[in-house]
């Protein structure tokens, strides 16, 4: 590949986590050879056969159609290389301390060096913490070849929408330098309806960190509100809504869990890299702290209205970390950090998630049950998300002859006045009306 006549047709995505695999389909439909590499045999041999372990709308069909065509999976590149490799490694924060993990980052530069040749142009769309393109990735590629064509370029998807947004969503992208650029612009252009090109690396990494982290700090204040409200004895929708009424300033959000494998983690990627820089964002500490108490706040709000909590069971409704657009994702899952309290109290946890495997339930501590099953044996009822199958139940029908005596409707998408009708207490976020 040299100058002006750079075509790419072959490119390799490392690290088929739900950015990468996302990616692959996208790139497969517009036409690509993708070689997608992973170190799981497990997640390899599944994708092989077309059956993603992530569920996306539209992926599978895209897998079904394409691997042994235009999509290829291995442990590593093809010995020929690629025209482009493309980083999608994750790249998480410890649990205590939050510090950055950028070894699987280091460890995918190193296998594209080793695979490639210098002419391959290397993308991180991993989120990384500010100057990890520069320093982490960078160094193992010069010691490999001596130079390198590097871009930045971050995905910034929406589980549930991914493939849509993958070409409709404006593609930002930083380069090392003007050649970089120019090629990381020709790449994307095949696939991104618009492209916004930024004048570095790190000013790429910098704009997902400031997309995620605002999100994380909006979502902050209607949970703020709703915290207000619970205590002021209001009603946070309410609020929310009069507040929002035809004027022409910012909306303000409803109250609800803050989760997922980006608003979870990005904060402290930004925070690292902002202390490193010698300054720390207060905002955004703040926000993440609110964000990541409200579970916990919950589930002690529960405990206390169940009354005498030990040896009652509690249905929970919704294991994902969110319900719409539906997925099966479990990163910053509020049942995570909910379940602590829940075994602390002697509750008896029953689970139901209208995509999340049995298994899955169990291993966080949960006791798998379909809906009715639930209902019908559980003392209280927890809906965490607002997938579409729960805004559909039928409380008139499952309440009674239950021993149901709570329904804590977290997104308050069951009807209060079916669930009080027949006795039983109804709360929410920031929302707990005197039993009548």
């Amino acid at each position: 590949m040299t100058g002006e006549e750079t075509k790419f047709r072959q490119v390799g995505i490392i690290g088929m986590g739900y950015v990468g695999l996302t990616l692959a389909a996208a790139m497969a439909r517009r036409g690509y050879e993708v070689h997608g590499v992973d170190t799981q045999p497990a997640l390899l041999e599944s994708l092989s056969n077309g059956r993603p372990h992530i569920f996306e709308p539209g992926v599978e069909d895209v897998f079904q159609e394409w691997v042994g065509r235009r999509i290829f999976l291995s442990h590593d590149l093809p010995d020929s290389g690629v025209d482009a490799a493309i980083i999608c490694v994750s790249t998480p924060v410890g649990e205590s301390g939050r510090e950055p993990y950028l070894l699987n980052l280091a460890a995918a530069a190193e296998h594209i060096g080793k695979r490639c040749a210098p002419g391959t142009l290397v993308v991180v769309r991993s989120t990384v913490p500010v100057g990890a393109t520069r320093s982490v990735v960078l160094p193992k590629l010069a010691e490999a070849w001596g130079s390198a064509r590097l871009v930045m370029a971050p995905e910034r998807t929406i589980q549930g929408q991914a493939l849509r947004e993958l070409v409709e969503l404006p593609q930002v992208v930083g380069g090392l330098d003007d050649e970089s650029l120019r090629l990381g612009l020709e790449l994307f252009g095949g696939l991104s309806a618009q492209l916004v090109p930024v004048s570095t690396l790190e000013t790429a990494e910098l704009v997902k960190l400031v997309n995620n982290c605002h999100t994380d700090v909006i979502y902050s204040f209607g949970n703020e509100v709703a915290r207000l409200t619970e205590r002021l004895g209001l009603d946070p929708l309410e609020v929310i809504r009069a507040t929002n009424a035809d004027y022409p300033r910012p909306d303000i959000c409803k109250p609800g869990y803050v989760g997922g494998g980006c608003l979870s983690k990005d904060p402290y990627l930004l925070l690292s890299a902002a202390e490193q820089a010698g300054y720390v964002p207060r905002l955004i500490k703040s926000a993440r702290g609110v964000n990541e108490d409200l579970p916990v706040h919950v589930a002690e709000r529960v405990i206390e209205m169940m009354g005498e909590p030990e040896g009652k069971r509690l249905l929970v409704l919704g294991w994902a970390y969110k319900g719409w657009p539906p997925t099966d994702d479990m990163r910053g899952t509020p049942i995570a950090s909910m379940m602590p309290g829940f075994t602390e109290a002697g509750v008896q946890v029953l689970g139901h998630d209208p995509l999340v495997d049995g298994d899955v339930i169990r291993r966080y501590g949960g006791t798998p049950v379909d809906v009715e099953a639930g209902f019908a044996s559980a003392d209280a009822v927890l809906v965490i998300t607002d997938h579409p199958e729960y805004r559909r139940l039928d409380v008139g029908r499952l309440l009674p002859g239950s021993g149901v005596r709570l329904v804590y409707d977290s997104w308050r998408v069951l009807s209060e006045s079916d669930v009080t009708g027949h006795g039983v207490r109804y709360a929410a976020l920031g929302y707990e009306p005197e039993v009548a």
